[in-house]
């Protein structure tokens, strides 16, 4: 095994917002889909590929994609088992990703980046102490 590989690489737009979550550690989750095409001969498909990103890259996807951006996404695939509310076991395939780069360039309807939420802010120490500012 020491010699197998798993490495997945995807250029693909978002099919809906990010949707980001906190863990029990703090640790920020951020899912999305991306859709992916494919060209062979006169047929062409698109696939649907689901992205999970951890931590900072996590946060960075949060506040910088949304609906329709254009990324390029690198990770490993792996392929969990869970639960659903009726007690049937169900598996999702997922690339975790370990690295995301914002293609396509600037748009005109792309709004500046999303503030960061207040927990990430704190969490990473961004927090201004509004007793300085007190003149007296």
């Amino acid at each position: 095994m020491a010699t197998d590989l798993n490495r997945c690489e995807f250029i693909g737009r978002l099919g809906k917002d990010p949707e980001v979550r906190y863990a029990a550690s703090g640790d920020a989750v951020c899912n999305f889909s991306i859709a992916v095409g494919y060209k062979a001969k006169e047929k062409e498909t698109t696939e649907w590929v689901r992205i999970v990103a951890f931590g900072k890259l996590a946060g960075i996807c949060a506040d910088y994609l949304k609906k329709g951006s254009q990324v390029f996404v690198a990770g490993r695939m792996t392929t969990r088992k869970w639960q659903n509310k009726d007690g049937v076991d169900q598996y999702t395939t997922e690339v975790v990703a370990d690295q995301m780069q914002m293609l396509g360039g600037k748009s005109e309807e792309s709004p500046a980046p999303k503030k960061p939420d207040a927990y990430r802010a704190i969490k990473e120490g961004n927090i201004v102490d509004l007793e300085d500012d007190v003149p007296f």
